[in-house]
This record gives C-alpha cells, structure tokens and sequence, in this order.
C-alpha cells in the first residue's frame, strides 16, 4: 500500500507534541486519511481516548478535535463531525468498512469554550481518585452496542467467530455468549489493567447498580496453568502455520520476479 505521510507541531497540545496525517494511496481505501499523535518522547496515540488517558487532567480535550488537531467551540465540532461522517459514506461506499474503533459513547465536556482546568495549586485542596482520573465515565452495558458485529475478510465473507471458553457466564441481562466474547475481546485490547470478570456477587443480583464498569459483564473467572498451556499450543501451530505462509508467499514472489527478467531479457 501506499501511503504519503505528514508530520508537523499540535499547538493544542503541550509543546513538543506532533501530529501526524498518513493518507493512503492505493487499495480499497485510498483516499482515507489516519491522524496520529506523538508524544516528546515518541510515544504513539491513534485515538482520542488513548490521548485522554495519557494525558489524564493535565488537559482537556473535551472541545479537541482529534482529526483537525485544534481546540473549536462545541456547535463546530458536532458540525465537523458530521461533515466526517458524511465524507466516510462517500470515500467507503461500495467498500467494506475497515474501522476498528469500538462504538463506546463517552462522556462529553459542558463547557462552551475552551478551558484550562487547574488541578493543583498551593492554596487548593484538589481530591482526586486515581482509578477514575485517567478514564472518562462509559455508558453502562456500552458491549450491548457489539451485538451482530460481524468480522470480514476483504472479500466481504463473514470470518468464523471464536468459542466462548467454558466456565464464562455473562452479569448483564439480556447477553448472548457472542456478545459476551466481544466484550472480553474489547477489553483486553483496550485495558492495561488485569481481566478478572465481576469479583462481587452483588453484581449478580442487581449489575446495574454494583456493575464495575472497567470490568466485562461476566462472572469472576480463573486462569489456570492448563488454560495457558493449551493457549501456546494454538499460538505454536498459528506461528507455523503463518510461518509456511509467508515462505509461500515469498517463493511465489521469486518465481514472479525470475519470469519478470527473463521476460525482460527477451
């Protein structure tokens, strides 16, 4: 694929932070633009909740537009948005959908205007609570939303989807086992933290109200060693087999390139 990358300074953020616009190309998506960050150390954010928890209370992004880079009132950044939806309709129509942002709805800012929220200063007294100051609130029972989600091949066939692993039992009413795998999937692609499942029992009884939400909805659960044994045995055999795949690959290549020269040659 080809891609044509920019890099340049985000006055928004704090000073030594870049921004970074990689527009494709060629493929099924050419014509897309991804927008990245970079930190002063070189670390990379793809999206905006990524840089809302690195960045924690130090700045608000509540009025930041993560495609533009600039800090805009709140009516023209609904409106932005939009116009990007309406962009995306255009650029994929006749395309398979190749975003892989989960659809959680988080919690906006009230403020009509850019502000700068000072957390610390001499003369205050700033309570914080550490496990609720790097994420915003989510939408509670926010998996429902994964429900009839289907992954496709570039072709558009439906892949098969995995097995929920014995012993799992969903918390959350109404929850189909396929949900439930998503949930876990969303989870551990999103959280740092260790998957336990709901530790309390009274989130069985009424989820609702003792629901802990950086948790998916299904019963506290156990790793075992078997568990992780059999778990490298399938990522052993997936390697090999990916392994062969690519030396396929790269011997069809070679075979392609010889006929190419030779081709030339006559």
């Amino acid at each position: 694929m080809i891609m044509e990358k920019k890099r340049m300074d985000c006055p928004s953020l704090p000073p030594g932070w870049k921004k970074e616009e990689v527009i494709r190309k060629s493929g099924l998506s050419a014509g897309k633009c991804d927008v990245y960050y970079y930190s002063p150390k070189g670390k990379k954010f793809r999206s905006k909740p990524q840089l809302s928890r690195y960045l924690g209370n130090t700045v608000d992004l509540g009025c930041f537009d993560f495609r533009t880079g600039k800090m805009m009132m709140p009516s023209k950044l609904q409106k932005n948005k939009q116009r990007l939806r309406n962009e995306n309709l255009t650029i994929n129509k006749g395309k398979p959908d190749l975003n892989t942002a989960l659809p959680i709805r988080q919690t906006a800012s009230i403020f009509k205007q850019p502000v700068t929220k000072v957390v610390n200063h001499p003369s205050n007294k700033v309570k914080t609570d550490l496990q609720r100051a790097t994420e915003q609130p989510r939408q509670l029972f926010w998996e429902k939303r994964l429900k009839g989600l289907r992954v496709s091949a570039i072709t558009e066939e439906v892949l098969r989807s995995m097995e929920l692993p014995k012993g799992l039992t969903s918390v959350a009413p109404d929850t189909s086992d396929e949900t439930l795998l998503s949930a876990i999937a969303s989870a551990l692609h999103m959280s740092s933290s260790p998957i336990t499942g709901q530790t309390t029992s009274a989130a069985e009884k009424n989820p609702a109200i003792w629901l802990n939400t950086s948790q998916p909805l299904c019963k506290a659960f156990i790793v075992t060693d078997q568990d992780i044994r059999e778990q490298e045995l399938k990522v052993i055999q997936a390697r090999r087999t990916l392994e062969d795949a690519l030396m396929a690959d790269g011997l069809a290549r070679t075979v392609e390139s010889s006929r190419d020269s030779e081709d030339e040659a006559a």
